[in-house]
């Protein structure tokens, strides 16, 4: 004979066990400050001891919200928008709010208004939407009026949204600058793909400070952020005449420019050195340690909640912009010219 199954506990049981009103433990589930110490103590035990579990459905309907956010992401695969969504997703937890995420195989404004329309007919109370392409910014003209928004990376052309991303300008002169500061006459660039709001701020960084140094500005090398890309552009600048310092748009690509560099005899750092960027947890173990800029994901994440939050409770009334300064690492993969 099977046995009957346990009955989950309610919100009855759990006054009852308390001692206390069935209106006390609502108050405590939903963090009212008019619950004293002790009560809220004798409350919360009691949830344990019973191991109740609050009906989401049913508190959705009353407080008019799902707990829950929405997260639209592009090629996860890529360490950045995989790191920014981690981040996102420990910040709603710490918040108390769960994520859904809708990831993208390509970012265009049909793919993207769907994507939001999916996540509002799940009954989100905010979007998050990590798009850092440009032609991923005419899509949040979908948004449903009044809907709680904060747009990652990129997205800073748009008034109308708010937007949380790490200065990549200021990263790339970072890197250029450390490179000129050990004493070599210019920079090459590898660059990310062109759609990409992130590799014009790199190249613009990048360009700013030669520029600002009086100093030759070399012919970028396009790149896809693939290690095979890095790959290609180092057997290019081994083959150039006067080529001492590599600024590569992301640590895979500057990984295939160390491989290239080592299967043709040059040697990293005496004869070129060679920065990246994002400092991927990998970076400290190449070949030689990479020297690269450091993106903060957790900051940008916690960042994004908070703004977020701000909007869901008192309305998206005014647009904000935070912007992350990025850090920069120094290994062995640079060192002054001529060393």
């Amino acid at each position: 004979m099977t046995p009957p199954k346990r009955r989950l506990p309610v919100m009855a049981d759990v006054a009852r066990e308390a001692g206390v009103s069935h209106q006390t433990v609502s108050r405590v589930l939903n963090d009212h400050p008019n619950v004293r110490p002790a009560t809220r103590a004798r409350v919360e035990e009691a949830i344990t001891r019973l191991g109740y579990r609050r009906n989401l459905v049913a508190r959705a309907l009353v407080t008019k919200r799902s707990r829950t956010l929405g997260v639209v992401s592009f090629d996860t695969t890529l360490y950045g928008p995989a790191s920014t969504i981690y981040g996102i997703e420990q910040a709603a937890r710490t918040a108390g709010y769960f994520v859904s995420i809708v990831s993208l195989k390509t970012i265009d404004p049909n793919s993207v208004r769907d994507a939001i329309d999916y996540l509002t007919e799940q009954g989100v109370d905010g979007v998050v939407v990590v798009a850092p392409q440009l032609s991923a910014t005419a899509a949040l003209e979908g948004l449903p009026v009044g809907m709680p928004a904060v747009a990652v990376e990129g997205i800073t052309y748009r008034a109308d949204v708010s937007a949380v991303c790490i200065d990549q300008i200021e990263g790339a002169r970072l890197a250029t600058r450390h490179l000129l500061e050990e004493g070599h006459e210019t920079v090459w660039h590898v660059s990310g793909p062109p759609e990409w709001l992130e590799t014009e701020g790199r190249l613009q960084g990048w360009r700013a400070a030669l520029e600002e140094a009086g100093r030759p500005v070399p012919e970028p090398l396009a790149g896809d952020w693939s290690p095979r890309a890095g790959y290609e552009a180092g057997k290019s600048l081994a083959a150039m005449n006067g080529v001492t310092a590599v600024f590569a748009a992301n640590d895979q690509m500057a990984l295939g420019v160390l491989r290239a560099l080592s299967e043709l005899g040059v040697r990293v750092p005496e004869q070129i050195s060679v920065v990246g960027f994002d400092d991927i947890p990998e970076s400290e173990f190449f070949s030689p340690p990479l020297t690269t800029v450091r993106q903060d994901f957790d900051v940008v994440g916690r960042h994004c909640i908070e703004v977020l939050l701000r909007q869901i409770d008192v309305g998206p009334t005014a647009f904000e912009r935070l912007v992350v300064r990025p850090s920069f690492v120094v290994r062995s993969s640079t060192a002054p010219l001529g060393r």
